[in-house]
C-alpha cells in the first residue's frame, strides 16, 4: 500500500495520532454521550476543553501572563481587517507601517488601506520577494499605530529569522506579526510582539479557527464601527465566548497542543523542522534540474517553493508525484512552480520520500 504524504500549504496535514483520537471520540467524548460537535460551548464539558487548550498553548509558547489568548473566526485574511479596527485607535491620525515581503503581506496592505493610512516602510518586490529587506533600510513612521510583519510568507517561502527592533523609530509602536504558517514551529519570544495571530490550518488544526495573542494594553482601542464579535476587549472579557466559537476546531487544536507536548514541545519540534528543511534545501542546492529562488538566509522552514528548470515537465512531475503518494505539490497559482509545505505534522520520512522521488524524476527526465 502506498504511503501518502500530504504537502498541502493549508488546510494541511495533521498528526495521525490526533486524527485517530478524534475518530475514537467522535460519538462519545470522555463518556459524556455527546460528540464535541454537539456540545454547548458554555457547558462544563466544552469549557474543560477550552481551558486546557488555552493553558497548553500558553505553556508551549511561554506566553506571558499579560497577554490574552483569543479564539476567533475569520481566518488570517479576516484578521487583516480585525487588526486595524482594533489598533488604529491607539494614536490620533496614526499610520500603519508594513514591511512587504510577499503575497500575504501584500494582501494585508490592501485590507488595511480600507481603515487608515498605510506606509510601506520597506519592500522586497524589486527582487521578486526573495528576501526580507535589511532592517536599516526600513523607513518607519514616528507616529505609527503598529508595524505589521508577515513573518513567514506561505506562498513565497520567505521567513524572518530575526525579530526587528522598531521601538526607537516609531515611538514605541508594537509589532503585529502574522505567524499563520510557522507558529509553533520554532521558539519565539512572545514579549517582543504586541500581537501575534494566525489561522489554525497550518500547524494548529482545521480551518475555521484563528488565534490571536494580544498584549493586554492593546485591548480597548477598537474603532467605533468594529463589530463587537471582533472587538478584542469584548472577546477577551468574555473568554472567547462572546459569540459561539468554532468549538470542534478548538477541540482539534487542543489535541494538537497535547501532541506537541508529547513530542517535547516547541524546542524539540524546531530541531526536527531544521533537519527537514535542511534535507530538502540541500538537495535543491545540489541539482541543476530544480531551483529555489529565495536567498539562503531568508528561506522558510515550513514552505519550500521550487521550480523545475524545464517547466514543460511540470504536469508530468505532478502526475508522477501523485502516483507515488506525494500530494499537493503544485505551487500557488500566483507564482507557479511547486511548493512543499513541511509543517510540524510532516514526518522527516515524508521529506526523504520527496527527495528520493525528485532525484529519480530528474534522472529519468535527463535521458
Amino acid at each position: 500500500m502506498t504511503v501518502i504524504y500530504n504537502f498541502s500549504a493549508g488546510p494541511a496535514v495533521l498528526p495521525k495520532e490526533v486524527l485517530q483520537q478524534a475518530a475514537a471520540e467522535m460519538l462519545d467524548w470522555h463518556g459524556s454521550g455527546m460528540s464535541v460537535m454537539e456540545m454547548s460551548h458554555r457547558g462544563a464539558e466544552f469549557m474543560s476543553i477550552m481551558d486546557a487548550a488555552q493553558q497548553d498553548l500558553r505553556d508551549l509558547l511561554a506566553i506571558p501572563a499579560n497577554y490574552k489568548i483569543l479564539f476567533l473566526q475569520g481566518g488570517g485574511l479576516g484578521e487583516n481587517a480585525i487588526v486595524p479596527m482594533n489598533l488604529m485607535g491607539l494614536r490620533p491620525n496614526a499610520t500603519i507601517d508594513f514591511v512587504h515581503t510577499g503575497s500575504w503581506s501584500g494582501k494585508s496592505i490592501k485590507e488595511a488601506q480600507k481603515y487608515g493610512a498605510v506606509n510601506i516602510a520597506a519592500s522586497s518586490a524589486d527582487n521578486g520577494f526573495t528576501s526580507v529587506p535589511a532592517r536599516d533600510s526600513w523607513k518607519l513612521t514616528p507616529n505609527a499605530a503598529y508595524v505589521h510583519l508577515c513573518t513567514n510568507e506561505t506562498i513565497d517561502g520567505v521567513e524572518y529569522h530575526f525579530v526587528p527592533d522598531v521601538a526607537a523609530d516609531t515611538n514605541g509602536a508594537p509589532i503585529v506579526a502574522d505567524m499563520s504558517s510557522h507558529i509553533l514551529s520554532r521558539e519565539i519570544d512572545v514579549s517582543r510582539y504586541g500581537v501575534i495571530f494566525g489561522g489554525a490550518q497550518k500547524n494548529i488544526g482545521p480551518a475555521g479557527l484563528t488565534i490571536a495573542i494580544v498584549r493586554e494594553d492593546l485591548l480597548g482601542h477598537a474603532l467605533p464601527y468594529c463589530p463587537s464579535a471582533f472587538d478584542w476587549k469584548i472577546v477577551a472579557d468574555n473568554g472567547s465566548m462572546y459569540n459561539t466559537p468554532p468549538t470542534y476546531a478548538i477541540y482539534i487544536a487542543g489535541l494538537v497542543f497535547q501532541w506537541l507536548k508529547r513530542q517535547g514541545g516547541v524546542a524539540a519540534m524546531e530541531q526536527k523542522n531544521v533537519a527537514k528543511a535542511a534535507l530538502l534545501y540541500n538537495y535543491l542546492d545540489s541539482t541543476d534540474f530544480y531551483e529555489n529562488r529565495v536567498e539562503e538566509e531568508f528561506r522558510s522552514r515550513m514552505n519550500v517553493p521550487f521550480y523545475l528548470k524545464d517547466e514543460s515537465l511540470n504536469a508530468s512531475f505532478l502526475a508522477a508525484a501523485k502516483a507515488r503518494g506525494l500530494l499537493q505539490l503544485k505551487g500557488h497559482k500566483s507564482v507557479g512552480g511547486m511548493r512543499a509545505s513541511i509543517y510540524n505534522a510532516m514526518p522527516i520520512e515524508g521529506v526523504h520520500a520527496l527527495v528520493q522521488f525528485m532525484q529519480e524524476f530528474a534522472q529519468v527526465s535527463h535521458k
